[in-house]
Parts: C-alpha cells; structure tokens; sequence
C-alpha cells in the first residue's frame, strides 16, 4: 500500500475555488499542508482547454521546484437540462482539460520526480442499464446514459490515458468516480444545478413568494444515490494516499432514494410542506426526461483498496445543506 509525507508535497489543484475543492483544501490543511504549498490555478489567468495555459501553469506554480500532485477537479458540467443544452462543449472542454494536464505533466517531469496526477471521474460514465449497484467492472458494458453522455464519456477518457501512461510512462495516478455530490458551497443556479441545490431553492423559494405548489421534472421514478462534499474529499485525498494506478474507484454510500422520495425529504426539511400536504403541493411534469433509470455505487473496492467509507448520513447531511443555504443566500447567488 503506497503512503503519502503531505508535507513534502506541492500541489497544482484545479477547480480550488469550486464547490469540492473548497472541502479539498480543508482536508489538505487538516494533513499539514500550508497554503505556500496549494496552487489553485483561476480560469481568468489559466484556461485549462488551452495547451499554452497548460504549460505556462506548470511553469509559474512553483518556480523550480515544481509540482508533485496534480489533484484535477475542474470541470464544465450541469443538471440534465444544461447536459442536454451543451452536449459538444462538456465533450471539448472536459477532454482537453485532462488531455493536456496530463500530457504537459509527463513532459514537465512529474514523472521523474515520483509525482502523482489524482483525476476525478464521474458517474456519468457508467453505461445507461448498468445493473445495480454499479460495480467499476461494468464501466465499459455499454453506452452512457444519452444527455450526459458526452460528459461521461470525456471523463472515461481521461481514465483510460491515465492507464496507458501508467503502462508506458509509468506514471503514478489515481481515478475516482463520485457519486452525486451535495453540501455547503453547491451550485445553486437553477439553470446549472443537479438536484438536490435546485430543489432546497426551490422549495424555499416557493416558500418565499407564498406559491401554493412546485413544479418538478420527471415523474420521479429514478433513483439516485448521494455523497455528502466532504465524504468526497477525504476519499479523494485518500485515494491520493493510498493508490499508484488508475484503479477506478467508487466512491459513494450505497444508499439509493427515487426522486420522489427525495423530493419529498427536501420539501419536507425545508418547511415548504408535510406529510399531510405533501401529495398536493408537488407536481410533476411528466414531459421532462427523468434522465438514467438507476444509479447506486457498489463500494466495496473503496472499502478493500483504500479502507475508506462515507460517514455522514443523508438526512443529516441534507440538514445541513439546507442550513447552509438558508444561511448563505448571498454568497450562493454570487456563485450564480
């Protein structure tokens, strides 16, 4: 089992000042790491699409010294709605991203210097009918689910040029594929957000204006199963740990709930109705795509490879994302 001195390392982390690299710079500081020893590249200075970003980036983070890790979270990606919206530009963007950071650091001598590329993968990439849960042995056992195709396929890529430049450069890695995520710091833009930031502002939105009832996509048949944010980066900065290679891992709760449920949970947390209204006060529209019937991780390899596991359950972890944005509304808009 491989072992990490985080203390020697120098970190490039795109996606720092997102909604999950936010939680991952408070796990590395609880590991000892200093903010001199954090690089967070911004996309007004760096565009990661670009190759001669690419390789300015690596240049500027640490002068000489150089990097050790590169922990890649950037991403363009959305809801089923913005999926279905930007289908070319989640394929471009996502592939060149990974493509040239993983490139520029085998040329920049991460290699060389036993450095390490952690890469975030996605749920996305698991083929539509995938049977339940998802084991990471079924990844290539047919096509993504159609609106998000284009992202999951890109981010399956990314995985399989870690692989053959483990096999051929020798270069150390690791590859995780989170479930949905939600918490404190989410997207809560309703024409970019996944479920769970839509419905808390929704329904406390709805609650606002006084409105009688809410609008829902879907029928709510499909399942979905959730991570809690910071569940996410302790598995991260555990598979950067803990793992050499490009295993895929998993990493979720093995919990599954429908979208009516949730929907339900949410309204309910939020004040927006209760067990007696409930039926009433949400109504769904049955036009919108449900998006992919199932998803539920098996998280048995996390367990085995990593000893890693979730510990935050769902309804507390709910809790405190509704919190979070009840108490945080400005902060939340200016994400928008």
């Amino acid at each position: 089992m491989a072992s990490m001195n985080w203390k020697d390392q120098r970190i490039i982390l795109t996606g720092g000042s997102g909604f999950l690299g936010r939680h991952i710079v408070e796990g590395l500081h609880e590991r000892g790491v200093a903010d001199n020893q954090i690089v967070i590249p911004r996309s007004a200075k760096y565009d990661l699409t670009e190759k001669d970003a690419v390789v300015s980036l690596y240049n500027d983070a640490f002068g000489s010294d150089k990097a050790t890790m590169i922990i890649h979270l950037a991403a363009e990606v959305g809801g089923i709605g913005a999926n279905m919206k930007n289908p070319g530009r989640y394929f471009y963007a996502n592939m060149a991203m990974a493509l040239h950071l993983i490139e520029q650091a085998r040329i920049d001598g991460l290699i060389e210097r036993n450095g390490k590329f952690i890469q975030t993968g996605t749920i996305c990439a698991y083929p539509n009918h995938t049977p339940v849960p998802f084991k990471e042995s079924d990844l290539w056992n047919g096509y993504p689910e159609v609106t998000n195709a284009p992202y999951g396929v890109a981010k399956k890529a990314a995985w399989q040029m870690l692989d053959a430049y483990k096999l051929q450069y020798h270069m150390k890695s690791a590859f995780v594929l989170p479930v949905n995520l939600y918490g404190p710091w989410d997207n809560f833009n309703l024409q970019s957000s996944h479920v769970i930031p839509a419905l808390i502002r929704k329904c406390i939105e709805a609650m606002d204006r006084g409105d009688e009832f809410l609008e829902v996509w879907g029928t709510g048949s499909a399942s979905r199963e959730f991570l809690f944010i910071e569940d996410c980066a302790d598995g991260i900065l555990t598979a950067a740990e803990k793992m050499d290679d490009p295993t895929p891992i998993n990493l979720g709760t093995n919990m599954e709930i429908t979208i009516r449920d949730l929907v339900h949970l949410i309204a309910k947390l939020t004040r927006f109705a209760d067990e007696d209204t409930i039926e009433e006060r949400i109504r769904w529209d049955a036009t919108k795509p449900d998006g992919q019937p199932r998803r539920c991780l098996d998280v048995s390899r996390a367990k085995e490879l990593m000893d890693w596991e979730a510990k935050v359950g769902f309804e507390e972890g709910l809790k405190r994302t509704i919190e979070w944005f009840r108490n945080h509304r400005n902060d939340a808009d200016a994400r928008m």
